[in-house]
């Protein structure tokens, strides 16, 4: 049986910017939650607003992005090692690419744990737009950012994230791996790569796989054999043909969302963004 924990008295919030992050849409998000739920999964954590929103009890995280993840641990396992790394940082030019391009060399497989997630925080908070990208070698290619101030140290906000991330399940695994996890009456927030609107505004390489059509299905699977176990889920994509046609076997509603990631300018904007739900 789980061990009832109190919700943090402290405010939490994403400690990296991520693209197609919530925060902008935790006011929909939060009216459309179910009324009652166990346990909370959330197996595409990216920035995690919600669930830094929420501050679950005992609750699930997953990704697929193993620099993420590592970052997460660091941050529940090693937080001061982790502030007084970051304070090392500089903010120029030339040493972020000195930075970014460690991933380049044999000296980044040298670097501890803490190291690397203090460097995944700093390329996060001065490159531009707070992009994670990688190449097809995995190496991150975002260029620097130019901010005049960037926050690179949030102390009080990354040990408030560390109290909460001691009472949370961090995997670096499928979305389909909680599917040996979780039980009914648990709920499941889905927030995967979106499908794109068109083939200018597809932005995937969060990992050096990508996220296909073939990967959509098998979320849809995924949602289907939760639903068939009593599981609730909610999910957040595109308003597209392919996903309402997918999920047209649940609730779909159409929420308001600002696009700020597009390659063509008018691609942004308020577009429509679907929730969908099995409750």
């Amino acid at each position: 049986m789980a061990v009832v924990l109190e919700k943090l008295k402290d405010k939490t919030y994403p400690i990296v910017k991520w693209v197609g992050g919530k925060r902008q849409l935790m006011f929909e998000l939060l009216q459309n939650l179910p009324k009652s739920y166990n346990r909370y999964f959330e197996p595409f954590i990216g920035g995690g607003a919600l669930f830094f929103e929420l501050q679950p009890q005992n609750g699930y995280i997953s990704d697929m992005n193993e620099e993420l993840i590592n970052l997460y641990m660091v941050v529940r396992d090693n937080i001061y090692d982790l502030i007084d790394d970051l304070n090392k940082h500089e903010v120029s030019k030339e040493y972020f690419l000195k930075i970014r391009n460690l991933d380049r060399t044999e000296k980044y497989n040298a670097l501890s744990n803490t190291e690397k997630a203090s460097r995944f925080i700093y390329l996060n908070r001065t490159c531009f737009n707070g992009l994670y990208r990688v190449n097809s070698q995995g190496q991150f290619n975002v260029p620097f950012g130019n901010y005049k101030n960037p926050r690179i140290v949030d102390t009080e906000n990354l040990i408030n994230c560390s109290k909460l991330l001691k009472n949370t399940e961090i995997c670096c695994a499928d979305f389909s791996k909680i599917l040996s996890k979780v039980k009914k009456d648990d709920f499941v927030y889905f927030d995967p790569p979106y499908v794109p609107l068109n083939e200018t505004s597809s932005f995937t390489s969060y990992t050096r796989d990508g996220f296909d059509i073939d990967m959509q299905f098998k979320l849809r699977d995924v949602c289907d054999e939760l639903d068939s176990m009593g599981v609730k889920f909610m999910l957040s994509n595109s308003d597209t043909k392919l996903i309402n046609e997918l999920y047209s076997n649940y609730e779909i509603k159409k929420v308001f969302a600002s696009r700020a990631i597009n390659a063509n300018g008018k691609g942004r904007g308020k577009i429509t963004e679907v929730l969908v739900r099995n409750y």
